[in-house]
């Protein structure tokens, strides 16, 4: 069972109007690394120009903030899903 990546609406136009991606893969950054290659605009959404997360954007393991759980090197197995949440502003 692959694992589930999960993309906000806001960032799904930049993944061919998908907002879940099915996935292979051991860590968070290599799940993060294969959505990017799949869908090369997103890749600068997700990840800074050292390959780590944003600040603004949020991943979720099953629910969890990946901050907790040692970031892009927190451990997936098959059947988990990731969740994208992305923060907005506005005025």
């Amino acid at each position: 069972m692959p694992i589930r990546f999960s993309l906000p609406t806001v960032l799904s136009r930049l993944a061919d109007g998908q907002t879940s991606v099915e996935c292979q893969g051991g860590t968070i950054g290599e799940i993060v690394e294969q959505v990017a290659r799949q869908f090369p605009r997103l890749a600068s959404r997700l990840r800074d120009e050292a390959g780590e997360p944003y600040r603004f954007v949020t991943f979720y393991l099953n629910d969890e903030d990946i901050r907790f759980r040692g970031g892009f090197g927190a451990a997936v197995k098959d059947g988990d899903e990731v969740t994208v949440v992305a923060a907005i502003a506005g005025g």
